[in-house]
């Protein structure tokens, strides 16, 4: 990648701050299909490498890095043991399950209905005929700030059978709980998202992270980021005891926490406290974070190419009554235009864009017809490997037609928004059975439209962060 990067990791970690990392490898890999990104540290471009460094049969592990930013008790996205993963994950399993996600559609619907009331509210009178853009006088809402909102409420619910209220309040002020049981008040997004950019700033110098993270607090930029994740660990703390108070006292209630403790039997796991809280920090997080990012990409992508949201429309429209407010999961589930769209948008922009590192095993192994030493640390972003012009030809550009048919089959599995192998992200169902429902219900009722010249900005953490998306909104005529 650099000159330098067979010394140092600074290289990298100086690409980091730029915020677009995975973008910059995309552009040298197209060059070159194996990068070397730090001393110890290796990059693939081809999809090749997904089955070698994450396939099922992979003899490969996640790196030293998940242990540096674990808490005290390591959860099912960061743990590195194979047995104990094996193990958590069978816990867990149930609760993921998609005959059990579609048992909880309701608390979804739920959420969508508080969304579209407060849609409802900014609703205004159609652009006029020709005209394509808002005007300056034009009423305009930010879509962003309210997919947080929704998967944020949506994911608490199905969860912990708790109301952050977001949805109803139309902004993310919530109580955080210290460790002496003493309460404040924090604004959830400047919690969350601050404390995961500074780890992907600096966590690229595994054997300095640690003084990094100390060091770096003397500059203001990198304070108020660790200040900001201390925030976020008391929201966590506050929801757990919250939950675990009722579930003490007795209650049965039908959401994932219950699945973390007990079997379908209503035997005990006896997890340790600071595991629960470690696997409700995970499901808060990337239970919402990845979720809001991938709805708010595929409606930006949607208003962009109007032919496309056009035919889209025709398909779910020709399954919804024209006065059904929420799209039924099951009326939707199937439509193969929707999911083709959904597909596209995780291909072209997926939330978590970055390579997930693995180490490979003290033998070395094979990656990509070329030896790799034991012990290396490779990966192979899902942004880079979804611009494999082999498999998705004019990559760059949103095609959801590539996704149909025969051919959109095959090139599943080049597709790894969502990680591939035995430690894929559990929470897949559920990510699309929400962006499902609540795309679909979005573009039955609603018509909306971008700014003149509008780009939605990203910035990349661990996952793409967004900026703001203002669009006008107003009722379509069923």
């Amino acid at each position: 990648m650099s000159l330098f990067s067979g010394v140092s990791n600074l290289p990298f970690m100086i690409l980091a701050h730029g915020g677009a990392r995975s973008t910059h490898l995309a552009k040298l890999h197209k060059k070159n299909p194996i990068l070397r990104t730090g001393p110890n540290t290796l990059s693939f471009g081809s999809v090749q490498a997904i089955k070698d460094i994450y396939g099922h049969g992979s003899p490969c592990i996640k790196d030293e890095s998940y242990s540096m930013t674990a808490s005290s008790h390591f959860h099912l996205a960061d743990v590195i043991d194979k047995q104990d993963h094996s193990r958590k994950r069978k816990v867990l399993s149930s609760a993921y399950a998609l005959k059990n996600l579609e048992g909880w559609e309701y608390k979804v619907a739920d959420k969508v209905t508080k969304l579209f009331a407060e849609f409802d509210k900014c609703c205004t009178s159609p652009l006029p005929q020709g005209q394509k853009y808002p005007g300056p006088k034009d009423k305009l809402i930010d879509y962003r700030a309210w997919t947080n909102f929704f998967t944020l409420d949506a994911i608490t619910d199905i969860g912990l059978s708790e109301s952050l209220g977001l949805l109803d309040k139309g902004h993310d002020r919530v109580t955080g709980q210290r460790l002496d049981g003493s309460t404040y008040e924090t604004n959830l997004r400047e919690a969350l998202y601050p404390n995961a950019r500074k780890q992907s700033l600096l966590i690229w110098s595994y054997d300095n992270y640690g003084i990094l993270d100390k060091i770096s607090n003397l500059i203001p930029f990198y304070r108020r980021m660790s200040e900001s994740g201390s925030g976020w660990e008391g929201i966590v703390l506050h929801r757990s005891a919250r939950r675990l108070e009722r579930y003490r006292a007795g209650e049965k209630l039908d959401d994932f926490f219950q699945a973390l403790m007990e079997d379908k039997n209503g035997v005990p796991h006896n997890l340790e406290l600071g595991e629960i809280v470690a696997e409700i920090n995970i499901m808060m997080n990337a239970g919402s974070v990845t979720t809001a990012i991938a709805i708010a990409n595929v409606l930006y992508e949607l208003l962009k190419q109007p032919k496309i949201m056009e035919r889209l429309r025709e398909e779910i429209d020709a399954v919804l009554e024209p006065d059904e407010i929420v799209a039924p999961y099951d009326k939707v589930k199937h439509l193969t235009y929707l999911r083709a769209c959904l597909d596209e948008s995780l291909r072209l922009q997926p939330p978590t864009p970055h390579g997930l590192p693995r180490k490979t095993p003290p033998e070395g192994l094979w990656i990509m017809d070329q030896y790799v030493p034991g012990n290396t640390t490779v990966s192979i972003s899902a942004l880079v490997a979804h611009r494999d012009e082999s498999v998705f030809p004019d990559a760059e550009s949103f095609i959801p037609e590539r996704w149909l048919g025969e051919k959109g089959k095959q090139i599943q599995s080049s597709f790894i928004t969502f990680s591939a192998g035995s430690r894929g992200c559990i929470g897949r169902n559920i990510s699309y059975l929400e962006q499902t429902v609540l795309i679909a219900s979005l573009v039955h009722r609603y018509d909306f439209a971008l700014q003149q010249g509008f780009e939605l900005q990203r910035l990349e953490t661990m996952n793409h962060i967004l900026g703001e998306i203002p669009v006008k909104v107003w009722r379509r005529s069923l």
